[in-house]
Protein backbone atom coordinates (compact mmCIF):
# COMPACT_ATOMS: atom_id res chain seq x y z
CA UNK A 1 0.00 0.00 0.00
CA UNK A 2 1.87 3.47 -1.13
CA UNK A 3 -1.22 5.80 -0.97
CA UNK A 4 -3.98 5.48 1.60
CA UNK A 5 -6.69 7.98 0.83
CA UNK A 6 -9.64 8.63 3.57
CA UNK A 7 -12.57 9.88 3.75
CA UNK A 8 -14.24 11.81 6.97
CA UNK A 9 -17.44 11.46 7.96
CA UNK A 10 -18.35 8.18 8.80
CA UNK A 11 -14.82 7.05 7.69
CA UNK A 12 -12.24 9.03 10.02
CA UNK A 13 -14.77 10.75 12.22
CA UNK A 14 -18.16 9.78 13.45
CA UNK A 15 -21.34 11.10 11.39
CA UNK A 16 -22.72 12.11 15.04
CA UNK A 17 -20.01 14.79 14.94
CA UNK A 18 -20.25 16.28 11.65
CA UNK A 19 -24.92 16.28 11.78
CA UNK A 20 -24.86 16.76 15.24
CA UNK A 21 -22.17 19.12 16.20
CA UNK A 22 -20.32 20.96 12.92
CA UNK A 23 -23.80 21.38 11.37
CA UNK A 24 -26.00 23.17 13.34
CA UNK A 25 -22.61 25.67 14.47
CA UNK A 26 -22.47 26.76 10.84
CA UNK A 27 -26.07 26.54 10.71
CA UNK A 28 -26.10 29.01 13.85
CA UNK A 29 -23.81 31.59 12.53
CA UNK A 30 -24.43 32.27 8.83
CA UNK A 31 -26.33 34.86 8.85
CA UNK A 32 -24.51 36.93 11.35
CA UNK A 33 -21.57 35.88 9.60
CA UNK A 34 -22.19 37.06 6.09
CA UNK A 35 -23.74 39.79 7.16
CA UNK A 36 -20.63 41.18 9.45
CA UNK A 37 -18.03 39.83 6.39
CA UNK A 38 -20.05 40.82 3.08
CA UNK A 39 -17.81 42.68 1.75
CA UNK A 40 -14.47 41.06 1.80
CA UNK A 41 -12.40 38.54 -0.04
CA UNK A 42 -13.72 35.22 1.01
CA UNK A 43 -17.44 36.02 1.34
CA UNK A 44 -16.75 37.89 -2.03
CA UNK A 45 -16.04 34.61 -3.66
CA UNK A 46 -19.07 32.69 -1.72
CA UNK A 47 -21.17 35.34 -3.27
CA UNK A 48 -19.99 34.59 -6.75
CA UNK A 49 -20.11 30.48 -6.08
CA UNK A 50 -23.68 31.35 -4.78
CA UNK A 51 -25.25 33.48 -8.01
CA UNK A 52 -23.88 30.95 -10.51
CA UNK A 53 -25.23 27.95 -8.46
CA UNK A 54 -28.61 29.93 -7.59
CA UNK A 55 -28.78 30.77 -11.65
CA UNK A 56 -28.41 27.22 -12.72
CA UNK A 57 -31.16 26.09 -9.93
CA UNK A 58 -34.69 24.79 -11.89
CA UNK A 59 -36.93 25.39 -10.38
CA UNK A 60 -35.31 28.51 -9.09
CA UNK A 61 -36.26 28.49 -5.25
CA UNK A 62 -36.15 32.20 -5.62
CA UNK A 63 -33.88 33.93 -3.24
CA UNK A 64 -32.00 36.82 -3.59
CA UNK A 65 -28.63 35.62 -3.24
CA UNK A 66 -27.41 39.24 -3.45
CA UNK A 67 -28.03 40.26 -0.23
CA UNK A 68 -26.33 38.82 3.40
CA UNK A 69 -29.73 37.69 4.30
CA UNK A 70 -30.89 36.41 0.58
CA UNK A 71 -27.58 34.29 1.05
CA UNK A 72 -28.06 33.01 4.39
CA UNK A 73 -31.54 31.64 3.68
CA UNK A 74 -30.01 29.65 0.37
CA UNK A 75 -27.06 28.57 2.27
CA UNK A 76 -29.30 26.99 4.69
CA UNK A 77 -31.80 25.83 1.30
CA UNK A 78 -28.56 24.17 0.73
CA UNK A 79 -27.93 22.34 4.01
CA UNK A 80 -31.65 21.02 4.07
CA UNK A 81 -30.75 19.56 1.19
CA UNK A 82 -27.58 18.26 1.98
CA UNK A 83 -26.01 19.52 -1.29
CA UNK A 84 -22.42 19.55 -2.04
CA UNK A 85 -22.18 23.28 -3.11
CA UNK A 86 -18.84 24.20 -2.92
CA UNK A 87 -19.80 27.65 -1.74
CA UNK A 88 -22.07 26.41 1.00
CA UNK A 89 -19.29 24.13 1.74
CA UNK A 90 -16.13 27.28 1.99
CA UNK A 91 -18.67 29.31 4.11
CA UNK A 92 -18.89 26.68 6.56
CA UNK A 93 -15.44 26.50 6.64
CA UNK A 94 -14.62 29.81 7.31
CA UNK A 95 -17.31 29.72 10.31
CA UNK A 96 -15.84 26.39 11.45
CA UNK A 97 -12.58 28.04 11.63
CA UNK A 98 -14.14 31.03 13.76
CA UNK A 99 -14.92 28.15 15.95
CA UNK A 100 -11.84 26.51 16.15
CA UNK A 101 -9.86 29.29 16.65
CA UNK A 102 -12.21 30.14 19.37
CA UNK A 103 -12.11 26.73 21.36
CA UNK A 104 -16.09 26.48 21.06
CA UNK A 105 -15.12 23.37 18.49
CA UNK A 106 -12.32 20.69 18.47
CA UNK A 107 -12.07 17.83 15.94
CA UNK A 108 -13.46 14.56 16.32
CA UNK A 109 -12.08 10.78 15.00
CA UNK A 110 -12.20 7.30 15.63
CA UNK A 111 -10.03 5.65 18.17
CA UNK A 112 -8.28 3.95 15.91
CA UNK A 113 -7.42 6.74 13.59
CA UNK A 114 -4.27 8.58 14.99
CA UNK A 115 -2.77 5.06 15.89
CA UNK A 116 -3.40 4.28 12.25
CA UNK A 117 -2.21 7.42 10.52
CA UNK A 118 0.72 7.36 12.95
CA UNK A 119 1.68 3.75 11.85
CA UNK A 120 1.17 4.60 8.12
CA UNK A 121 3.58 8.21 8.39
CA UNK A 122 6.70 5.69 9.72
CA UNK A 123 6.35 3.11 7.00
CA UNK A 124 5.99 5.42 4.32
CA UNK A 125 2.72 5.41 3.01
CA UNK A 126 1.07 8.69 1.83
CA UNK A 127 -2.11 9.63 3.71
CA UNK A 128 -4.24 11.91 2.28
CA UNK A 129 -7.66 13.15 3.10
CA UNK A 130 -10.45 13.52 0.39
CA UNK A 131 -13.83 14.91 1.52
CA UNK A 132 -16.59 16.84 -0.02
CA UNK A 133 -15.73 19.57 3.13
CA UNK A 134 -13.52 22.22 2.33
CA UNK A 135 -9.55 22.06 2.40
CA UNK A 136 -9.87 24.26 5.07
CA UNK A 137 -12.37 22.65 7.26
CA UNK A 138 -10.62 19.13 7.10
CA UNK A 139 -7.09 20.72 8.07
CA UNK A 140 -9.18 22.35 11.04
CA UNK A 141 -10.57 19.15 11.83
CA UNK A 142 -7.22 16.97 12.08
CA UNK A 143 -5.44 19.56 13.79
CA UNK A 144 -7.19 19.59 16.67
CA UNK A 145 -7.82 16.38 17.53
CA UNK A 146 -8.02 14.42 20.62
CA UNK A 147 -4.69 12.89 20.02
CA UNK A 148 -3.28 16.39 18.62
CA UNK A 149 -3.07 18.03 15.58
CA UNK A 150 -2.16 15.16 13.09
CA UNK A 151 -1.82 17.74 9.68
CA UNK A 152 1.93 17.04 9.91
CA UNK A 153 1.28 13.64 8.92
CA UNK A 154 -1.51 14.16 6.04
CA UNK A 155 0.51 14.68 2.99
CA UNK A 156 -2.82 15.84 0.93
CA UNK A 157 -6.15 17.47 1.47
CA UNK A 158 -8.57 17.04 -1.56
CA UNK A 159 -12.29 18.50 -1.77
CA UNK A 160 -14.88 18.61 -4.40
CA UNK A 161 -12.95 21.19 -6.58
CA UNK A 162 -10.96 18.02 -7.61
CA UNK A 163 -14.32 16.62 -8.97
CA UNK A 164 -17.34 14.98 -7.57
CA UNK A 165 -16.62 11.91 -5.40
CA UNK A 166 -18.62 9.75 -7.53
CA UNK A 167 -16.78 10.27 -10.55
CA UNK A 168 -13.70 7.98 -10.86
CA UNK A 169 -12.04 10.94 -12.69
CA UNK A 170 -11.73 12.86 -9.67
CA UNK A 171 -9.33 10.11 -8.58
CA UNK A 172 -7.31 10.00 -11.56
CA UNK A 173 -6.83 13.64 -11.12
CA UNK A 174 -5.84 12.71 -6.98
CA UNK A 175 -3.21 10.42 -8.40
CA UNK A 176 -1.42 12.77 -10.70
CA UNK A 177 -1.54 15.20 -7.98
CA UNK A 178 -0.15 13.26 -5.92
CA UNK A 179 2.60 11.44 -8.19
CA UNK A 180 0.99 8.67 -8.82
CA UNK A 181 -1.01 6.26 -10.32
CA UNK A 182 -4.83 5.09 -9.51
CA UNK A 183 -3.58 1.30 -8.34
CA UNK A 184 -1.48 2.54 -5.81
CA UNK A 185 -4.17 4.30 -4.13
CA UNK A 186 -6.25 2.51 -1.30
CA UNK A 187 -9.53 4.35 -0.77
CA UNK A 188 -11.53 4.08 2.53
CA UNK A 189 -14.80 5.51 2.67
CA UNK A 190 -18.42 4.56 4.15
CA UNK A 191 -19.85 5.36 0.76
CA UNK A 192 -20.50 2.50 -1.64
CA UNK A 193 -21.26 4.76 -4.90
CA UNK A 194 -17.43 7.01 -4.02
CA UNK A 195 -16.13 3.49 -3.74
CA UNK A 196 -17.39 2.28 -6.62
CA UNK A 197 -16.31 5.35 -8.64
CA UNK A 198 -12.75 4.97 -7.26
CA UNK A 199 -12.53 1.28 -8.01
CA UNK A 200 -13.15 2.17 -11.78
CA UNK A 201 -10.73 4.63 -11.66
CA UNK A 202 -8.17 1.68 -10.72
CA UNK A 203 -7.82 2.60 -7.02
CA UNK A 204 -8.49 0.01 -4.58
CA UNK A 205 -11.55 0.68 -2.53
CA UNK A 206 -12.02 -0.58 1.02
CA UNK A 207 -15.90 0.13 2.86
CA UNK A 208 -15.27 1.13 6.11
CA UNK A 209 -18.22 0.09 8.33
CA UNK A 210 -18.34 2.19 11.69
CA UNK A 211 -21.40 2.50 14.08
CA UNK A 212 -23.36 4.86 13.63
CA UNK A 213 -23.37 5.10 9.81
CA UNK A 214 -26.68 5.02 7.38
CA UNK A 215 -25.09 2.64 4.80
CA UNK A 216 -23.72 -0.52 6.15
CA UNK A 217 -24.31 -2.83 3.34
CA UNK A 218 -21.11 -3.90 1.77
CA UNK A 219 -21.96 -4.06 -1.94
CA UNK A 220 -20.70 -7.48 -3.69
CA UNK A 221 -16.84 -7.13 -4.66
CA UNK A 222 -15.76 -4.77 -2.24
CA UNK A 223 -13.57 -5.52 1.13
CA UNK A 224 -14.72 -4.05 4.28
CA UNK A 225 -13.46 -3.11 7.45
CA UNK A 226 -14.31 -1.96 11.14
CA UNK A 227 -11.20 -0.70 12.10
CA UNK A 228 -8.08 1.09 10.75
CA UNK A 229 -6.33 -1.54 12.49
CA UNK A 230 -7.41 -4.39 9.56
CA UNK A 231 -5.64 -2.24 7.01
CA UNK A 232 -1.95 -3.78 6.42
Amino acid sequence: MKIVLLDIEGTTTPVAFVYDVLFPFAWRRMAAYLAQHWNEADVLDIRARFSLEHAKEDPSPGFNVATPAGAAVYAAWLMERDRKSPGLKYLQGLIWNEGYREGALKGDVFPDVPFAIERWHRAGVVVAIYSSGSMLAQRLLFASTQAGDLTDKISGFFDTNVGPKTDPASYARIAAALDAYPPDITFVSDAPAELVAAAEAGCVAVMCVREGNPDTNVPAGLRSIRSFDELA
